[in-house]
């Protein structure tokens, strides 16, 4: 068959770097679902995206559709015909909706019922009929904002400045916001022109000429390319952050890389402050020595040639110098004030208006802490640095360098504690109480910052669902999730055992006697440990446990989630042994017909009729204090210790009927039964794990 070559470009106002990612994987598999929906076979698909414009390139495109034929089901004979034999109105209708007559119909039977039926050819449309269809794969792009412009009612990233749509040498017509399909394309803003595009396949020659590079990855090495050539000459250590030039990538469309200076006598700011500054206000990426100091140098990348580029560097230094001579301002400031007098600030922030201050907020961080602090028999030493890393843990976020750059809350509270005298591990506590503030960040090093930031984050959750602020499908202003699972990874990986049940409720009850009003205390009880659990099993998810074990862990309450993950891991590990298999099936036995005792029965040993009752109770009896200390001792492995109870739970059931006519006999089985569910379910319930033997 033969084949085309195709092009799309959409022109734009330049698109913000953040969305660009996303648009140009959208572009891709929108445009790939289309091509498969509309029956046109490609060799080769190709997607470009810069500031001002995204394109599809797709070659050697079926030029259309391959011919079919389809068999068209109608209605039932006896719907069909009448009682002569005749073809009903139902019949003609359907032959005569298929382009057939009734001379065209043939019978199928289907499950014992015959049908009718037709065949009919369906001619294959060319490229001419549906490739102007892809307009609607443009408009069905999603973005996170969008605008409006002119008179023009469509909401879209930007507004649509150009549109090419070429198969070989001829545009495709279609229209947009009354901008229509050309030849005709764009190159760069302020080096290229006007130009034209006689074939799809010259499109990234072409653009090249414009001072214009389509291809991210291209753009993307030109860039590495350039910084490690002035790393090598230099003999300079250039770290690349990959989330930074992912987005000084998609800020232009022809980079050249250069270098510049500022003056050493802002080295004495705290580098996290110089590294934020250049990072993210200019996007520069920081220079260092061999030995990872900062060094007084940074890298940029200009959208546009070589041309003049000392003088972009010379603008680009005087930039950074009046950034740093704010910061160094700031940070001079900011050493004249004290904690104390920042902390009284913080009585005219508000943190919610429901829950009042951030100096109330931290009051009740304080308590928190200090009630952590306790319940994990911390010495004293380590009590009193909670308490006061908890109390000046929020002082920094009234200091100038924090209301400049506020991603620098708790690193600046670090380097200023420090400067003000503060003992080390409150200084890092400070700056630790904040995290993980993503998912891919740190967690806390120390106990005391550890502490502190469970506290912190614990106040937020039932604070915002005392008051119902309950996180809402995509709606989550006050990043609840990621607060709830920041705390369930800090008292895993710490191994704190922290029950996050208990310490919940004595959160609640600080909310109840501060006067804050909160919601019924019963439902907001459950709602959190719903929300808790939820964020328990994605992160066992996340460490390749299986549903069924997560949701046989999750019957019980959320008290110590370490333990728990241990205990998953355990199952996991056991579900595919063979030995395995039979003790599930003698817990399961147990569990299913214990659900039956009406939960009052009374075990009474007196009542015991048959010798595998009395075997079955003696080992049980045997096991119970060993199993329950094992679980005191949060032992995963306790499960281990009620294998002694298989052999008898076998024999029981193979010589018991436990319903029995008699029904003191039969409720004291039931009990019995019942007493040793108890004790299972509170490793798991084993009813919900599904053995699953692994393959040779």
């Amino acid at each position: 068959m033969k084949t085309t070559n195709v092009l799309f470009e959409v022109g734009l106002e330049e698109m913000p770097a953040r969305f660009m990612n996303d648009t140009e994987i959208q572009l891709k598999n929108k445009t790939i679902e289309w091509l498969k929906e509309i029956r046109l076979n490609y060799q080769k698909l190709s997607t470009f995206i810069t500031p001002r414009r995204f394109a599809v390139l797709i070659e050697g495109l079926d030029e259309k559709q391959e011919d079919q034929e389809e068999e068209a089901k109608g209605p039932s004979v006896n719907i069909a015909k009448d009682q002569d034999g005749n073809w009903t109105k139902a019949a003609i209708g359907f032959s005569k909706g298929q382009g057939k007559t009734v001379e065209d119909i043939y019978l199928k039977e289907i499950k014992g019922t015959e049908y009718v039926f037709v065949n009919k050819f369906l001619k294959g449309k060319t490229q001419k009929e549906l490739l102007p269809q892809f307009k609607e794969i443009i408009l069905s792009l999603n973005f996170p904002k969008n605008m409006r412009w002119a008179n023009q009612t469509l909401r879209f990233i930007r507004p649509i400045k150009w549109l090419v749509a070429l198969r070989d040498q001829t545009v495709i017509p279609f229209e947009i916001t009354g901008v229509p399909t050309s030849n005709i394309s764009y190159g760069h803003r302020f080096l290229g022109e006007k130009f034209i595009i006689k074939e799809p396949t010259d499109y990234q020659t072409l653009l090249e000429k414009q001072y214009v590079i389509a291809d991210t990855k291209k753009r993307e090495k030109m860039i590495v390319d350039g910084i490690h050539t002035i790393e090598d000459k230099q003999g300079w250590n250039i770290p690349v952050d990959a989330t930074l030039l992912e987005e000084v990538t998609h800020l232009v469309e022809y980079p050249t890389v250069f270098s510049g200076t500022f003056s050493e006598e802002f080295l004495h700011i705290p580098k996290e402050v110089l590294v934020t500054s250049m990072k993210e206000h200019q996007r520069y990426f920081p220079v260092q020595s061999q030995n990872e100091d900062l060094l007084p140098y940074f890298i940029g990348v200009r959208n546009g040639t070589t041309d003049h580029i000392e003088t972009v560097s010379r603008g680009n230094e005087k930039v950074l110098r009046a950034r740093l001579q704010d910061a160094q301002f700031f940070f001079e400031e900011d050493q004249k004030q004290s904690i104390e007098s920042n902390l009284k600030h913080l009585n005219r922030i508000v943190f919610q208006e429901n829950l009042g201050t951030i100096a109330d907020k931290v009051k009740r961080v304080v308590e928190i802490s200090t009630i952590i602090g306790k319940e994990l028999s911390l010495s004293q030493v380590a009590q009193n640095q909670i308490r006061r890393a908890a109390s000046i843990s929020k002082f920094d976020l009234v200091t100038n360098m924090v209301n400049e750059f506020t991603e620098l809350q708790g690193t600046m509270g670090r380097k200023y504690a420090k400067i003000f005298g503060e003992d080390d591990a409150v200084a890092q506590a400070i700056e630790e109480h904040y995290m993980p503030r993503n998912a891919q960040d740190q967690l806390p090093e120390s106990i005391i910052g550890s502490v502190v930031s469970i506290a912190d984050k614990i106040d937020t959750i039932v604070g915002c669902f005392a008051v119902g602020l309950i996180p809402s499908g995509s709606q989550d202003p006050y990043a609840l999730r990621r607060q709830a699972l920041g705390i369930l990874q800090i008292n895993q990986h710490n191994q704190l055992g922290i029950n996050i049940m208990d310490l919940i409720q004595q959160v609640f009850a600080l909310f109840e006697q501060t006067n804050i009003p909160t919601s019924e205390k019963s439902s907001v009880l459950q709602q959190l440990e719903s929300f808790f659990k939820q964020r328990a099993a994605y992160i066992m998810k996340e460490e390749y446990i299986e549903a069924d074990i997560i949701d046989a862990l999750l019957v019980n309450p959320l008290s110590d989630f370490s333990y728990m993950l241990e205990k998953g891991k355990v199952l996991k590990s056991k579900r595919s042994k063979i030995d395995f298999k039979d003790k599930q099936e003698a817990y399961v036995r147990v569990l299913n017909l214990a659900s039956k005792a009406e939960g009052d029965e009374v075990l009474d040993a007196s009542l015991f009729v048959k010798e595998e009752e009395n075997n079955l109770y003696e080992a049980y009896l045997d096991v119970k204090e060993d199993y329950n200390e094992a679980l005191a001792n949060k032992n995963a492995l306790a499960i281990d210790l009620l294998s002694p109870l298989i052999q008898p739970i076998h024999f029981f059931f193979d010589h018991i009927m436990v319903m029995d006519k008699n029904t003191k006999i039969r409720d004291n089985r039931l009990a019995l039964l019942q007493i040793i569910a108890d004790d299972v379910k509170k490793y798991a319930d084993l009813t919900k794990v599904q053995w699953k033997q692994t393959q040779a």
